[in-house]
């Protein structure tokens, strides 16, 4: 035996089973000076003179939700690692270190680490103010410093090179908020956020990007750290007196559950207020209790998505059973994002010990501080742990077997989105069409095959809207992966499958006849002369003319003869008054007048002849549909479409609401309402613009009048995001 192994066998006060190998069990230190791991045993299997140990420091606050999260996930993965590798000639020797949620004892752990148990890496520290200054003593003493959860974005290793981060920084979700902002069209915004490096470092981010957007930050409530209920009371009551209802809650799990539970005492939790949480909040709601969730009820929250796997639901299952064995206390914890990263580094710092290999160590004393060590293997370690790479897995797999994906379609009413064929020959389904074309094109691009074949479902008749629910409802009945044609994202349909993004305009418009305005003849250029046009400009003239007679004295006594010849006089005197000496300042400013109100009349009818000798004179017979029920007119919709209940929610008189098929809308509207057609035809957009690709100078659209998500694919959760 070993002479540094007397000391572990002490302390373990069992005998060791010696394999046939000259191997052993034996079990590593977790935390420093001892064996217990929050309140687990840790066991490896070790060959006896071959296995490296690699003393590794953990600074986590072991008293908040987030460290105990950590803390059983790191011990997990080590033991996962290892099991898997077991060939593997290192070994990872955790020394877990409780910082305490201070600074300060952040510090004095990591010296303790470094100092007096070598460690060659330090995992955390958890808070960003802590990495701060531990991530400058492991700068110094090259060894790199990982964090998982501190994600303040002024911390970077461009600054500190041997700070390595495995999250993502707060700065990343700023984008996702402004967007969620600017799609509600909210003008002001106040900040929510804790007095700490987690909380002050973003909001400049979130400041610059909802600027960007034009909304306002008219106050900014900072929340102590270390603040009181009543604090947090005084700061809520101060917002209820401002203008301001949106809020974007910028705080730590802990701080921003009780934000909310206070929020909800003091009635700022109801209706009219809008709350947004950071992930910060977001990404441990799991793991709150009923009482917090409760109190958060209509916050909106930004978080990390994690696709559900296999292999994350059974390592789920087996972290919970441990946690809650080690923190019987904390009933309704989950993994969270940050247990998955806390994993995630393990394996990482894991593998890129077995790669570098570990040679005998030789501490140098630093330049900087005689107490502080050097670590040689420093840099090379840091190089290993920066170029590992997980994969991020795509959810789903092509079985090995061969199985190709199910893709539902049916034979619908129009032939140009979705034409069904039967082979006669192979009894094989075949399609085409504009949505066959896109869901095609979309595979193609996918960056992996995906074999599929079609499947028709429904019988021959024409899909209706009923037929189409039950199309959709395929999907979740199994009979297959996916369901693809014309199908409208609709409500109902969204509570047993799920939509792609959609593929086409959405809404809901009407076909309404066009009228032509005019005739052009050899008599247009007359048209834009209105009756009111014409007595304006008489009165005008005859205004004018005398106006100057009467401010010109001479003119005036020059007047002799009969009345048509006075009437003569104020013609001429209108029309060419600029050519007369006139005397009178006013009777020149009255000629000046004149001859503008001229320019304008000149422009008005060359604009409107111009007009009218141009520009195709159609127009809509209807322009509002709500005039339709006012003036009693018929109204018309496709056979087994929906747009039957919304006609009904519009307050249309059913017996004023016929039916049609699509071959037949032309008729209809050709009638009109008082010849037993109708008005106008109620449709969706897509549909709409088929019809009037043949059938253009005769109708028109008008609207839309109602918003509809448009056309999509259907699938399930695992399967929508290939399309999207």
């Amino acid at each position: 035996m070993r002479e540094e192994d007397k000391p572990l066998e002490a302390a373990i006060g069992a005998t060791v089973a010696e394999g046939c190998d000259g191997g052993r069990w034996r079990r590593v230190p977790i935390s420093g000076g001892g064996f217990r791991f929050g309140t687990s045993l840790v066991w490896f299997a070790t060959a006896r003179n071959s296995k490296k140990h690699i003393p590794v420091g953990v600074i986590l606050d072991l008293d908040t939700l987030v460290g105990k999260i950590a803390q059983t996930s790191i011990a997990m993965a080590v033991e996962d690692f290892y099991s898997v590798h077991s060939n593997y000639s290192t070994r990872l020797e955790l020394y877990t270190r409780d910082s305490n949620k201070d600074d300060v004892q952040a510090t004095l752990a990591a010296l303790d680490l470094l100092q007096n148990f070598k460690t060659e890496v330090i995992i955390g520290p958890q808070k960003s103010s802590q990495a701060v200054i531990v991530s400058e003593i492991g700068n110094k003493s090259h060894v790199p410093v990982i964090s998982f959860s501190a994600t303040s974005p002024t911390l970077s290793s461009m600054h500190v090179p041997y700070f390595i981060r495995t999250t993502i920084n707060d700065a990343a979700q700023v984008n996702t908020i402004t967007a969620l902002i600017k799609a509600y069209g909210w003008a002001e915004v106040v900040p929510i956020y804790e007095d700490s490096d987690f909380g002050r470092d973003m909001v400049p981010f979130l400041a610059d990007a909802l600027e960007e957007i034009n909304v306002r930050i008219p106050y900014r409530c900072l929340i102590p750290e270390l603040s009181t209920d009543d604090q947090i009371k005084e700061e809520l009551y101060k917002l209820q007196t401002m203008q301001t209802r949106v809020f974007v809650v910028h705080m730590s799990s802990s701080k921003g559950s009780t934000l909310f539970m206070r929020a909800k005492e003091v009635g700022m939790m109801n209706e009219g207020y809008v709350w947004i949480m950071t992930n910060g909040v977001t990404n441990m709601v799991d793991s709150f209790n009923s009482s917090v969730t409760n109190a958060m009820k209509g916050a909106l929250g930004v978080r990390l998505y994690v696709p559900k796997t296999v292999e994350l639901n059974n390592f789920s299952t087996r972290w919970k059973r441990r946690f809650h064995k080690e923190n019987p206390q904390d009933m309704y914890s989950e993994p969270s994002i940050f247990g998955l990263w806390a994993y995630d580094t393990m394996h990482a710092i894991a593998m890129a010990v077995e790669k570098i290999g570990v040679q005998t160590i030789k501490i140098e004393n630093s330049t900087v501080s005689q107490t502080l060590p050097v670590f040689p293997n420093g840099e090379q370690l840091l190089k290993a742990i920066t170029n590992t790479k997980f994969q991020v897995p795509k959810g789903w797999q092509i079985p090995v077997s061969g199985k190709k994906l199910r893709v539902g379609v049916t034979i619908g009413p129009y032939p140009e989105f979705m034409k069904v064929e039967i082979d006669p020959e192979t009894n094989a389904t075949g399609a085409s069409g504009y949505s066959i074309d896109v869901f095609e094109e979309a595979v193609k691009r996918l960056p992996y095959a995906v074999p599929y074949e079609y499947k028709l479902i429904g019988g021959v008749p024409p899909a209706s809207s009923e037929t189409y629910n039950d199309f959709v409802y395929q999907v979740y009945l199994g009979t297959c992966d996916l369901v693809i044609g014309d199908i409208t994202i609709r409500y109902n349909r969204t509570r047993y499958a799920d939509f792609t993004i959609p593929y086409t305009e959405s809404g809901i418009a009407m076909i309404v006849p066009v009228e032509k305005a005019m005739n052009k003849n050899t008599f247009i250029f007359l048209m834009p002369l209105t009756t009111d046009l014409w007595l304006g400009s008489i009165v005008f003239f005859t205004f004018t003319g005398i106006t100057i007679l009467i401010l010109e004295p001479k003119m005036r006594a020059s007047l002799k003869g009969s009345l048509s010849g006075h009437l003569g006089t104020i013609v001429h005197l209108s029309l060419f008054a600029y050519q007369e000496k006139l005397e009178n300042l006013l009777s020149k400013i009255v000629v000046i007048v004149w001859v503008f109100v001229l320019l304008v009349l000149t422009s008005s009818y060359t604009a409107s002849l111009t007009s009218m000798l141009t520009v195709q004179q159609l127009q809509p017979t209807v322009t509002d549909i709500h005039d339709l029920q006012k003036n009693g007119e018929y109204v018309g919709y496709e056979t087994g479409s929906f747009v039957e209940g919304l006609l009904q929610e519009l307050k249309f008189d059913k017996s004023r609401i016929r039916v049609y098929q699509p071959e037949e809308f032309a008729e209809a509207l050709g009638k009109g309402s008082a010849n037993g057609g109708v008005a106008a035809i109620v449709h969706e957009i897509p549909y709409i613009k088929l019809f009037l690709a043949k059938n253009c100078k005769s109708y028109t659209m008008v609207g839309p009048i109602y918003k509809t998500a448009g056309f999509g694919f259907v699938s399930l959760l695992l399967l929508t995001s290939l399309f999207a």
